[in-house]
């Protein structure tokens, strides 16, 4: 009876914590269905072939996500032949894949960080659930079938962009599809190794028998698939898409449950101050300290269990649009669904109660120490706004935040954005317990303005704000959240931003730089265009160092000099025969004596650099070098992209870092075992022309920009991923903020309503009591955001030191000025209205209300 009454009286003070953790389980269902449904699924080319044999895995490296290492050529020929001959398969297709893009109207179409191979040879589209829908497959070496999205008829002519450059075709045929499909002994030359071997099945084959059958076949070189497994075959792009995805989500959910707990905290908190009178009543008529405490977790239960279920239903309806925008920001690959299931929502409402009660402990404890004489009060005067258990937690805290920031300063790359969280969180939580003893320094100064004006505005202000401390921190907390974490998110991206590429542009060497325009990467008729050093990325793979290797070709130049390639020279007779576990490793295709020009980063630390010349040299990493245990003048055996094995000799091993990958080696070697691969860059001397120091240049999918243009466009689409999830983490921290600061404002109005009427009564006029009351908002404001800029300060200035002592460069610190004025003018805004609006309700009554005016 007595918790019905009370949720009756106090509905309008707990509509916050129901708000927030409403919002709250509804965003941990939103993602948590959305993370259950992140799984890899089948990629729509390969949906036709009921049985799938990948190339062996390769032991993964943090971070990375390569590709499943090649077959040798003769291991391919020698799987395919065998695989074929199988009862039930009519067909075993090796996917040979490359890079192939449109140009239409004499630019590229498609997406321009698109990673993915699009171009195929004809045999490959029998593993894809497509059809021919017009014309013929292509036969000619200048024929083309593409997708008849792209508008293009049989007869009519294209462009095809590839690796070495742009060609004209003849359409033959349209698909259903995406996909450029080139005639078989076209398409060869230009893809790189075999990783998938699709079969196709003759009509009443059993996917399982075949595939039992194909792993006798494969015996340890491979797996085989069927069914959902075929998921395996999914691009490391869409793998990559998702970890990013899940990264954003986990964030989300992280700061929601964090200021889940924090709202419902301190309204809870706040709440307790303002009914010690109400307490101290049931103390008075025999209420034990037990049973407040009850009361007060009986209140969180429901208003938990009313909003954690209203959330929970949102959040499920909300998950299919809110997945199908994450597919259009880049943060879940494209085909993208969300399923719906019971057991996300239900574990999120679960939450949601956990949440509720963790919120209120604090509060019910401090609701059970009230004692009866507080009934007796009339002043709302603080007489101990900081109690042994809040010093504990504040200088706790506080101490946790400062020990994380110094952690910070030297933290490595991948532990600077855990710890600049986790002491933006420590402090944050230590300023809010500390606010009581911060809110008087801070009351005199920014009040200090106030003095200057006519009237008692000021006076009223400034006592009412220190009479009240545990009032004025308690409402300024929610700013100190908003602003501290919305500083620190944006600062902390604009500034690493600026550092990365500060020292890209003091590294290089270079009048300018060619970079792609709406391609992935250069075509090699781009690179041709300009004179200068280019990067050819690619990937090789490495046993290692317990792995025995045996006698390893040698890489190579034909006595022509025209092409590299690796003499086998395998022992007892036998071939290589590729793939099995290995290492990733990163590798650049560079000229040797250029890249040495253009890298104002390099710094060898055994060997000499110098004697990286030729296909047989290579220079490696430290990190790579102790990982695989290789060393300076020592050789090291690769399986190159093709499948092909070799063996080069290193030359030196630099700084980690000092390079653009973890391996070095001549770009004739690159080229000719990665056909498919496209040039990052070409560093040029000439210096860039044109407006803001770039100008389109005439080689199809290129352009002329600037060293520092370059260096700030490199991670152009990381970038607009995190300003992205910046965004989202900041809406959802100010969402909060809103709720909070609306909640304990309306509280604090309601609870304040004698007092407004007092001042009515003694001769203040309505305009002269809503300026007082309109004053101490802004003075809430104001205090939450100089207790926030303090936290995100000192957690920027931990990171820029990081960073500066990282990059060995001058790291300037950015404090997002648009971001603080679009945060504090929305919350300004918001505390007006919320303390205003009310306030004005209540002086309707005008002066004759008399005292007994009825104050929840």
């Amino acid at each position: 009876m007595l918790t019905v009454a009370a949720l009756r009286a106090r509905w309008t003070g707990l509509l916050g914590p129901f708000v927030a953790l409403c919002l709250g389980v509804a965003l941990m269902s939103m993602t948590a269905l959305v993370l259950v449904s992140a799984q890899p699924r089948v990629p729509d080319r390969y949906a036709g072939a009921e049985v799938l044999v990948l190339a062996p895995e390769v032991a993964g490296i943090p971070g990375t996500f390569p590709e499943r290492r090649p077959w040798s050529p003769a291991r391919t020929a020698e799987l395919t032949e065998r695989l074929a001959a199988l009862d039930g398969v009519t067909a075993a297709v090796p996917d040979r894949s490359f890079y192939a893009q449109a140009v239409v109207d004499g630019r590229p179409v498609g997406e321009p960080a698109l990673a993915d191979p699009q171009g195929h040879g004809w045999s490959s589209a029998a593993l894809a659930p497509y059809r021919l829908v017009a014309g013929s497959p292509p036969v000619r070496p200048d024929e083309v079938v593409l997708d008849r999205a792209l508008g293009f008829a049989p007869g009519s002519r294209v462009t095809l962009l590839t690796a070495t450059g742009p060609a004209e075709r003849t359409v033959t045929g349209t698909v259903d599809g995406p996909g450029f499909y080139l005639a078989d002994p076209v398409a060869a030359p230009l893809a790189r190794g075999v990783r998938l071997i699709g079969l196709v099945l003759a009509d009443g084959a059993e996917p399982a028998t075949v595939r039992a059958a194909a792993e006798q076949v494969v015996a340890g070189n491979g797996t085989v698939h069927t069914g959902a497994g075929r998921a395996a075959a999914e691009p490391p792009r869409d793998t990559r898409t998702r970890w990013i995805g899940m990264q954003v989500l986990t964030g989300m959910t992280t700061l929601a449950g964090f200021v889940s707990i924090f709202v419902v905290a301190s309204t809870f908190a706040f709440g307790v101050a303002q009914r010690r009178r109400e307490f101290g009543l049931l103390r008075t008529v025999g209420a034990t300290p037990g049973q407040l405490r009850r009361l007060m977790y009986t209140e969180a239960l429901a208003v938990g269990a009313v909003g954690a279920a209203v959330g929970a239903v949102l959040g499920s309806a909300s998950a299919p649009a809110f997945g199908a925008l994450l597919v259009d920001a880049g943060f879940q690959p494209t085909g993208f669904r969300v399923r719906v299931e019971l057991w996300p929502p239900a574990l999120a409402y679960l939450v949601g109660l956990v949440v509720a009660l963790l919120g209120v402990w604090s509060a019910s404890r401090r609701a059970g120490r009230v004692r009866p004489l507080e009934a007796l009060r009339e002043a709302v005067l603080d007489r101990r706004p900081m109690t042994r258990s809040r010093w504990a937690g504040a200088i706790g805290s506080t101490a946790l935040g400062l020990l994380l920031t110094v952690l910070l300063v030297g933290a490595g790359p991948d532990d600077i954005v855990n710890y600049a969280l986790y002491a933006a969180m420590a402090l944050t939580a230590g300023l809010a317990l500390f606010a009581p003893v911060l809110v008087p320094p801070l009351t005199y100064a920014l009040t200090w303005p106030l003095d200057r004006l006519p009237g008692a505005t000021g006076m009223l202000v400034r006592r009412n704000a220190l009479t009240a401390v545990r009032r004025t921190a308690s409402t300024s907390a929610p700013m100190l959240l908003t602003v501290g974490f919305a500083v620190l998110i944006a600062g902390f991206v604009a500034t690493t931003a600026g550092a990365y590429a500060s020292r890209d542009t003091a590294a290089i060497r270079a009048g300018s730089v060619l970079v792609p325009d709406g391609t992935p990467g250069l075509s090699d008729a781009a690179v041709a265009a300009v004179p200068g050093t280019a990067l050819l990325p690619s990937t090789v793979y490495a046993d290692p160092p317990a792995a025995p290797t045996g006698t390893a070709p040698t890489v190579g130049v034909t006595p022509a000099g025209t092409a590299p390639t690796v003499g086998v020279t395998p022992p007892a007779g036998a071939a290589r025969q590729g793939g099995g576990a290995g290492v990733p490793v990163a590798v650049a295709g560079v000229d040797p004596a250029g890249f040495a020009r253009v890298n104002g980063r390099l710094r060898v630390l055994s060997g000499n650099f110098a004697d990286f010349r030729g296909p047989d040299s290579a220079v490696v990493t430290a990190g790579l070098a102790e990982r695989l245990g290789w060393s300076a003048g020592g050789s090291a055996v690769l399986d190159l992209p093709d499948g092909t094995a070799g063996r080069v000799r290193v030359a030196a091993v630099v700084d980690d870092g000092s390079i653009p990958a973890e391996m070095l080696l001549a770009r004739e070697v690159v080229r000719a075992h990665d056909p498919s691969a496209l040039t990052e860059a070409v560093f040029t001397p000439a210096a860039a022309t044109g407006r803001d120091g770039g100008v389109d240049h005439p080689a199809l999918g290129a352009r002329l920009v600037g060293v520092a243009e370059y260096a700030a466009e490199r991670d152009a689409a990381e970038d607009r991923l995190v300003r992205l999830a910046t965004l989202i983490l900041i809406a959802v921290s100010a969402g909060y903020t809103a709720i909070a600061l609306a909640n304990t404002l309306l509280m604090a109005t309601a609870h304040r309503a004698r007092e407004l009427l007092v001042l009515l009564r003694s001769g203040a006029t309505v305009r002269q009591v809503l300026g007082t009351v309109a004053a101490e908002s802004a003075l809430v404001v104001a205090i939450g955001t100089a207790l926030g800029l303090l936290v995100s300060t000192v957690a920027l200035l931990a990171i820029r030191s990081a960073l500066g002592e990282q990059f060995g460069v001058p790291v300037e610190l950015v404090v997002p000025a648009p971001t603080i004025a679009l945060v504090v003018s929305g919350c300004l805004s918001l505390a007006l209205a919320a303390s205003v609006l009310p306030a004005r309700l209540i002086l309707r009554a005008g002066p004759g209300a008399g005292a007994g005016y009825r104050v929840e």
